[in-house]
Formats: structure tokens, sequence, C-alpha cells
């Protein structure tokens, strides 16, 4: 029975048609991170002070200064209060300048902001100061659980309804709650929204890596991954821009199901993962995929190998019982998981800060998007070089490096802890994906979507974590980098009990992911016949 890899090599390893899904798959990964400007372009604690134009009633003539004067009660700095106001009493303008006002109480009609930075922030339209001022960091929770939330729903799901079901569904949730997010009328319906926009991001970003991997050969494997991290790279950028041009948070959700609606339209033309349609036995599908993908990367096709594509084919078990009863898939899932927990956890407590390195946080935020860039374009040219093994290794203890130097700097010296952080993060997030083109090496296919799906759930849970243990910096402000360096480090030296995947083919059963089959690698001996035997016979499509 032909595999895959050979039908790969035949009909055009990294031809039109692989491009064409590439670019389909990897252009809505621009828009992912911009999903995060809701709750981090804010500022959590804005210049403020209580509504109390009640006043106005008794006089409309007051000025903003006597006013305040009035309503408001000061602090022991002198300056006026934010939280708090006088009751307001049904007294003329004369009794409350002669007699004044002294009980206090909570804000009773929301509050003036005097924030320039935004013009509307989730903080400012939902009044999420004072005695909810821990609002904020819970909705950031509630998104980044939605994270592995999805993860958790569409890893499983793909493997019995496909790949491209569950990259469809992903895009029809976030088209619909962007546009909710963007027109919640309070903190309820935002935060509902928010978990299932993070939960769908969790389950596109995992499903259309995968999908437009099981497509591509041995030799440029590493692209549908590390195209879809350069696009968000990009998109970080973006974001930079776009939240600089438009300051009101709702106007930007407008734009982003803008540009959601064009994915929305053109989704539905990807094709299903060929390779798991014929682990599945659907072997007439899988055929006729592989003609179309031949006839767009004008291949041809030899006339007995189509017969044996659409012969009988032994469907493989797969799903949690098929990961968990081998132990070495389990060791590989810890290791992987726990590498891409640790450099996650790390990643996250640096983006969620990006407002707190004393430097305009749009510059900040768009040099995080650009510096990630070249890590991107750098992963693929560096794991065909030395490898997954030592790329994961290198890039997880050169990161956790450059953010434990962080912690010899003064606090003032904001430029230089934010190239620190800068190079740090850049290695951190290179590793990223690294994790994501490793895991899909390491297992087969029939699990392989499972297998991403836990790995997903823990470097999702560390982004849930990441706001928790920034908070631990108010003991002490080196606490987060101190933690997440130390696990990053010992998760890099596990990695040297991984195998090296590079230039083999993906596994299609647990006994090659094993190691007890031999892999085919990048040249071998059916490669030469493979040519020969088309030069032979074949029929052009």
């Amino acid at each position: 029975m032909v595999d895959f890899g050979e039908i790969l090599r035949t009909i055009g390893e990294f031809g039109l048609f692989q491009k064409l899904i590439i670019l389909a798959l990897a252009l809505p990964n621009f828009l992912l991170p911009i999903l995060f400007c809701s709750f981090l372009f804010i500022k959590s604690d804005p210049e403020r002070h209580c509504n109390t134009d009640w006043i106005l009633q008794a006089d409309s003539n007051l000025t903003t200064d006597e006013q305040l004067n009035l309503t408001l009660p000061r602090e022991e700095d002198g300056t006026f209060s934010r939280c708090q106001m006088f009751v307001p009493v049904d007294w003329d303008i004369g009794a409350i300048r002669e007699y004044g006002l002294n009980e206090t109480t909570g804000c009773m009609k929301g509050w003036v902001y005097n924030d320039t930075l935004y013009e509307a922030t989730i903080v400012t339209d939902f009044d999420l100061v004072c005695d909810k001022s821990n609002v904020a960091e819970v909705a950031q929770t509630i998104f980044m659980a939605g994270l592995p939330a999805g993860s958790f729903i569409f890893g499983p799901t793909a493997e019995s309804y496909g790949r491209r079901r569950t990259t469809q569904l992903p895009v029809v949730l976030l088209l619909i709650f962007v546009i909710v997010a963007g027109v919640s009328p309070n903190i309820y319906v935002y935060v509902v929204s928010q978990f299932i926009v993070g939960a769908a991001l969790g389950g596109y970003r995992m499903n259309s890596t995968v999908l437009a991997t099981e497509w591509i050969g041995v030799t440029k494997r590493s692209f549908a991954s590390c195209m879809s991290q350069m696009f968000s790279a990009v998109g970080q950028c973006g974001m930079a821009g776009l939240v600089y041009a438009i300051r009101d948070w709702r106007m930007v959700q407008y734009v982003i199901a803008g540009v959601q609606a064009f994915i929305f339209v053109y989704i539905w033309w990807i094709p299903e993962s060929a390779r798991w349609l014929l682990g599945q036995g659907r072997t007439e599908e899988a055929n006729k995929l592989i003609r179309r993908a031949a006839a767009i990367n004008k291949k041809k096709i030899p006339e007995n190998l189509l017969d044996e594509v659409t012969g009988e084919r032994e469907v493989q078990s797969g799903g949690i019982k098929a990961i968990f009863t081998s132990t070495v898939l389990v060791k590989y899932l810890f290791i992987v998981s726990f590498a891409w927990f640790s450099l996650n956890l790390g990643y996250f407590c640096l983006v969620l800060n990006v407002g707190k390195l004393g430097l305009n946080i749009f510059l900040v935020q768009f040099l995080f998007g650009i510096t990630e860039v070249p890590a991107h374009f750098l992963c693929v040219w560096v794991l065909e070089l030395i490898g997954r093994k030592k790329s994961l290794i290198s890039t997880l203890l050169t990161g956790s490096f450059f953010c434990l130097l962080t912690l010899a700097c003064p606090r003032d010296s904001a430029i230089v802890i934010t190239a620190l952080i800068t190079a740090g993060k850049f290695f951190l997030n290179w590793g990223g994906s690294v994790c994501m083109v490793y895991i899909q090496e390491l297992f087969p296919t029939s699990v392989r979507q499972t297998a991403i799906g836990f790995g997903s759930i823990a470097y999702r849970s560390a982004g849930l974590l990441s706001p928790l243990l920034n908070i631990l910096a108010v003991y002490h402000w080196s606490i987060p980098i101190v933690v997440f360096s130390s696990l990053t480090l010992i998760s890099g030296a596990l990695v040297f009990l991984l195998p090296e995947t590079r230039r083999k083919e993906l596994p299609d059963s647990t006994i090659e992911a094993e190691g007890h089959k031999t892999m085919t690698n990048k040249n071998t001996g059916s490669d030469s016949n493979m040519v020969e035997h088309n030069s032979r016979k074949s029929t052009k499509l």
C-alpha cells in the first residue's frame, strides 16, 4: 500500500496547491492578535471623578471647578476623590454654599473620565474602576480561559469530524462574537463573548496549522506553522497601528469583523486533509482531492497510483486512549506540552505587561511584533539546518537567559529592560513555532489532532495563568521572571529525551511514531524509484 508521503512526492510536495492553502489558512492569523486589543490597550486606573451633574439643577451656571469643590470630598493629598462624592441634597445653591455637604457615598451616576489617550475602552464604557477595578483583569482571564477550552473542544473533535470542519466553525464563531463584543451593553455580555472568541481562536490556530501541514511534503513541512506565526507577528504590528489610529475599542471590533467577513467567504473552499481522509478509509474523497492537487501543481499521476489510493485501507484507531496506552507517546506529550507551557507562560507574562515598561505602549507593541517576524523566517531555515530538537533546546535556554538578565538591571532602565524583554520574547516565540512543528511530527495521523489539542491546552493554560503570575509582582517585581524562566530552563533540559524528526515522513500509525517501524527519510530509494516509475508510466490529469 502506497504511503501518503509517496503520493505527495508524486503530486508535488510544495507546489501552487500547497502555497495557496498556506496563504488562505495563515492569513486569518493576522487578525488573531488584534482580538486582544480590547483588554490590552486600556488604562486600568484612568483619571476621573464622580458624575455630580445633579447640582446643576440648583445652579446651571456653575463652573467645573465650583461644581467639583461643592460636590466632591478631597483626599489627604488635597486632590479630589476619584471614588467618592457627597450625597445629593434637595437644597438651593445658597444653602449648599453656606452649610456645605459632609455625608459621602460611592459614585451614584457613574464617572466623568479625563483620559486623553483613548476615546473609549472597556474600563470607561463599563466603569471598571474603584470597587470594580479588578474586573478588567477578570475579563482578560476569562478570554485566556477560552483558549484552552477551544483546544479541548476542537482538538479531539477534529479526529472524528475532520480538519476542515473544525477550521471553518471557529471562523463562523469569530465573526459572530466579535460583533457581539462590539455591541455588548454591559460587562457580562462582553466577557461571555470574549470567552467564545478565545475558544474559537484556540481552535482555529491549531486546526488550520495541522490541515496545512498534512498537505505538505517533508522538505517544507515547517512552513505551515512558521508562516502562521509570522502572520500573527505582523498582526501585532497591525494591532499597534490600528489602535493608534482608532482609539475607540468598539470601532476596532467592527473593523476586525469586517476583515473576518472576508475570511468567512473563502474559508468554505479550503479542502479537507487527504491524509486524514485516507486514515478514515474515505479513499474516494481523498482520490478526488489528490487529483485536484496534482492538476493545480501541474503534475502527472501514475495510473496504478490512484488504484492503490482507492484500494481498501485499514482505518487507524485514534483518540485519547491510543495516546495513553503508549508510554512512548505519553513521554512525548508530557515533554512537548511542558515546554510549550513554560515558554507561553513567559511569553504572555511579558506581553500582558506591555503598558508597564515605561515607554510608549504603541511603540513597544509594534517592536514586540516586528521583532518576531525574522524569528519565524529564521525558524524555517534553522529547523531544516540543525533539526527540531536542537532548535527547541536553544530557543528555550536563550529566551530564559535574556529574561533572567533583566534581574540585573535597575528598574528605571526602561530602554535596557525593554530591549532584553524583546530579545527574550523573540526566542520564546520562536520556540512556540518549533513546538507546533515538533508535536505534529512526533504523533501519528490517527491521534495527531488529539495530541496537539492536549499540547494546546497546556500552552493556553499558561496564558490563563500568566495574569495571576504577574499579580505576584506586588510582593516582589522579580517573582514572575524567576518562575517562568526557571520552568523554561527545566523544559529545555527535558527536550534532550525527544527524538529528532527532521526530514522524516509524518507517522501514520502508533508503531511508526514509537520508532518500531522506520519512517521514510527525505532521500530514499523509493524516491528515485518513484521518479523512474513516473517517467515510464503516467497519466496527465
